[in-house]
């Protein structure tokens, strides 16, 4: 299990229609890349002058997953968006505890399904 953390500083100029448009974006991408095993994103509730904006928390079977979610057409579009959008992104990326219990999701790549 592979945990990918992403933090999201927006810029002063936002607007609301903004992080709504990301929220969509961001919630279809579980349809649209079947290697997201769990996947949560929401808005910092509690304002501090460490805080960042926005977060977003994806489980991943392994580091193979994890690189094919990145380079996903549907992924790439959203960072794109976001960069526009964003002062600062930063991500980190970590084993799991229970790593042995995941099994790696993997793209029909024409093959019959049996």
């Amino acid at each position: 299990m592979l945990n990918h953390i992403v933090l999201m500083k927006f810029k002063e100029s936002v607007k609301e229609s903004d992080i709504q448009i990301i929220e969509n974006l961001l919630d279809d991408l579980p349809n649209k890349i079947i290697e997201i095993h769990q996947y949560e994103f929401g808005r910092n509730i509690i304002k501090s002058g460490r805080s960042y904006d926005f977060a977003l928390v994806a489980l991943f079977a392994n580091p193979e997953s994890l690189q094919r979610y990145l380079e996903h057409p549907d992924h790439l579009a959203v960072v794109q968006k976001l960069s526009t959008l964003c002062d600062n992104i930063i991500t980190v990326d970590f084993p799991g505890s229970d790593a042995g219990s995941i099994k790696e999701k993997i793209p029909n790549q024409g093959l019959p399904v049996w």
